[in-house]
């Protein structure tokens, strides 16, 4: 089902065709990477927060990026609390392993650390654990309706990759 939602808001775009469907499983980051053939920092990473109220908010990362909690707390006011495995499932329409930005079962704010701006393209999921596809930056953006790019993230290094932008 998730998948089938994510198919159609990208259909929006003509990109629904372009989704990757795996037979191996692509939940983690290093799983993804090696499915795919990629550095796992080019793997788009969706966290989902506990944001004001009963909202969530997501952030999408780098493969290789960790939240920085002083970071978190100076752009968003509040400590960074995750989800459970359940509330992420309520919010997003997405389970663990498949969370994603697009196709989300409720309107939620998403932002886009600029730990992922290095890199040509990435590879968020799909909705499923063992989906993807390869979006720039920009249009990761332009399909997920995000916000704003912010800097909440550590411990993520330039890339020396053909996926590198440049």
């Amino acid at each position: 089902m998730s998948l089938e939602s994510v198919r159609a808001h990208l259909k929006k775009w003509n990109r629904d065709r372009d989704i990757m469907v795996f037979d191996t499983p692509s939940a983690t980051v290093e799983q993804a990477a090696a499915t795919i053939g990629v550095e796992p920092a080019r793997i788009a990473k969706t966290l989902c927060f506990r944001g004001e109220g009963d909202r969530a908010l997501l952030v999408v990362t780098a493969g290789d990026a960790k939240i920085d909690n002083k970071k978190f707390r100076h752009t968003f006011g509040f400590k960074a609390r995750m989800l459970s495995a359940k509330e992420v499932l309520e919010q997003t329409g997405h389970a663990v392993g498949g969370v994603c930005p697009f196709g989300l079962a409720n309107d939620l704010d998403v932002f886009l650390d600029l730990s992922l701006k290095r890199f040509k393209t990435v590879f968020p999921a799909c909705g499923s654990i063992n989906s993807a596809i390869e979006v720039s930056p920009e249009e990761l953006q332009e399909y997920s309706g995000a916000k704003d790019w912010i800097d909440v993230c550590k411990d993520w290094q330039e890339s020396d990759t053909e996926g590198k932008a440049g």
